[in-house]
């Protein structure tokens, strides 16, 4: 039997214990947890150290979030060679090669399937794709919380009370920035890129613009161009290394993205010799989220050691990702007068212009108006 230690018991710790309960092959025996339950009283760890000194702990699963002390509990438990499964995309997004190179060095596994895509079973099936064949891009809808409001949004709902409901379901935490702005989805873009191109990218290297300023005008626009907006993001090999950005983007409706409702999930990859396949389920959620990190330690029990690739750093190139936007905002200038090809009810449609010169352009525009919004036309 594989024995466990279990830092947080948040919504997510709560569900992994329920689910390992319920088994004869894997036991939590300490809690690390600041604000302790009844329930769990005669298991709490009194600090890390305890569970780092503990000899009959296997494994370590990491629920608290946040980088900080995330990754130096995260780092002593696997010095101490203990294996360690994560749902924490900060954490591997900004520490992924110093921790899979202290796994290596100390002959003991890291995992980390539910920090993209919460129940999805993304990056073990990225990884067992790689095996074989060739990964030309991944791309989708990777955040469960903005994909619930611009689907409440549907229905003329606005972005204030789309974010209410979510955050009253708990899709949305009571800060919601990391998900409105961007930040969550563009983690778990830093992370698939390393499994699928063995890209170690920084996550300021990618561009990112989320769906703060999205108005219900903006949603109606939609409509009249025959299109739905979701937040998106994309990775792609091309000719000069790997293009990797998140913009929100208007799909048609035959697309498959554009049809995913509430806090829904569905990433994709291209692959040379299978083409693209999806990978569709809730992004958020309690027992989601748990059953993959319960996975991930099976993965382990079963012999699983290596971390899902050997990702090395590399800098993104978008030189060669170019496509045409919806903008709309309060002050036109050189730029999107000298860019646009047609115009609408208080926007204006662009040509091809560069991911890179787009976000840019918007970063220093929303300075002035900081109720700008854009959407990727692909």
């Amino acid at each position: 039997m594989m024995k466990a230690a279990l830092l947080g018991y948040g919504t997510v710790g709560g569900g992994v214990d329920r689910i390992i309960q319920e088994r004869d092959d894997i036991r939590i025996t300490r809690i690390l947890e600041k604000y302790p339950k009844p329930e769990i009283a005669d298991r709490v760890a009194r600090d890390m150290d305890e569970i780092v000194a503990d000899p009959e702990i296997d494994i370590v699963i990491e629920l608290l979030g946040g980088v900080h002390p995330a990754f130096e509990f995260v780092k002593a438990a696997l010095e101490a060679g203990k294996h360690v499964v994560t749902a924490n995309k900060a954490l591997v997004s900004a520490y992924c090669k110093e921790l899979t190179a202290l796994a290596e060095e100390h002959g003991v596994a890291f995992r980390c399937t539910p920090a993209v895509g919460g129940g999805i079973p993304w990056l073990h099936n990225l990884a067992r794709c790689r095996r074989v064949d060739e990964i030309r891009e991944v791309r989708g809808i990777m955040n469960g919380t903005t994909n619930f409001i611009l689907h409440t949004m549907l229905s003329g709902t606005a972005f204030e009370d789309a974010l209410k409901t979510a955050q009253e379901l708990g899709f949305a935490e009571a800060d919601p920035t990391a998900d409105i702005d961007g930040w969550d989805i563009r983690r778990k873009l830093v992370i698939s890129a390393a499994v699928a191109f063995d890209l170690l990218a920084k996550e300021e290297e990618i561009p990112m613009f989320g769906i703060r300023t999205i108005t219900a005008q903006d949603i109606a626009n939609f409509r009249t161009l025959g299109r739905t907006c979701k937040l998106m993001a994309y990775g792609t090999k091309s000719k000069n290394g790997v293009s990797a950005y998140v913009e929100p983007t208007l799909l048609l409706p035959n697309e498959p993205e554009a049809s995913v409702p509430a806090n829904y999930n569905t990433i994709s990859l291209d692959g040379k010799l299978n083409g693209i396949q999806s990978f569709y389920g809730q992004g958020t959620g309690r027992f989601p989220t748990a059953a993959n990190v319960v996975s991930d330690c099976l993965d382990i029990l079963a012999g699983e050691r290596d971390f899902y690739a050997k990702p090395v750093p590399a800098s993104v190139d978008n030189s060669d990702a170019k496509h045409a936007y919806y903008v709309r905002t309060a002050h036109r200038d050189a730029f999107l007068t000298g860019n646009c090809v047609t115009e609408g009810n208080g926007f204006v449609i662009t040509k091809d212009i560069s991911v890179d010169e787009m976000h840019r352009w918007a970063k220093e525009k929303a300075a002035s108006d900081p109720a700008l919004f854009f959407a990727a036309i692909r």
